[in-house]
């Protein structure tokens, strides 16, 4: 079912998109997004933890038109409302995807605020997956102290987990004069 939605004043329906500017997605996310990773306990795997990572934005529901412009643009991932806040949350969590369309969209297309170093960070951190060494207890360390220093850094269950912890030096993002 086509979700129709306003861009400047016109209104168009996502089976019918407007071109839309790669660089007003790249600002939305640098204003709202995160890139993130949830280090949590498995019995699944050998290491007995699971990465999990996220690409997400989260807005208010009346901006639900922005997450599925978002959506339609990208062409993965998925939607949730969150009933508790009124908000609405547009994510990928698909290794793939974000290997495929996220990581190279933000390549090409850079963020220019300090959401760009949580993005360098996230990137290492997926090229680690991708390696297959967060199946490792070295390649989780590794994964744990670039999870140190992105965003909130670690819950105090991780810190106590690993209490080695040491969080690698962030990227410096520096404002270009263009």
């Amino acid at each position: 079912m086509p979700i129709a939605f306003f861009i400047r004043g016109t209104s168009f329906s996502t089976t019918s998109l407007p071109n839309v500017n790669p660089y007003f997605i790249t600002g939305l996310a640098d204003a709202e997004s995160s890139f993130s990773f949830s280090v949590i306990k498995s019995k699944e795997n050998i290491v007995g933890w699971s990465v999990r990572p996220s690409f997400a934005i989260e807005l208010n529901d009346r901006d639900i038109h922005l997450l599925n412009l978002l959506k339609s643009f990208f062409g993965v991932g998925s939607l949730r409302i969150n009933k508790k806040n009124g908000s609405v949350i547009y994510s990928v969590q698909s290794v793939k995807d974000l290997v495929n369309v996220i990581i190279p969209h933000f390549d090409k297309y850079l963020l220019v605020t300090n959401k760009k170093a949580d993005f360098l960070l996230f990137k290492s951190i997926i090229d680690l997956i991708c390696k297959k060494e967060h199946l490792t207890i070295t390649g989780l360390t590794k994964i744990v102290n670039i999870k140190a220093s992105m965003n909130k850094g670690l819950s105090s269950e991780l810190y106590k987990s690993f209490p080695n912890v040491i969080p690698i030096e962030r990227p410096k993002v520096e404002l270009t004069k263009s």
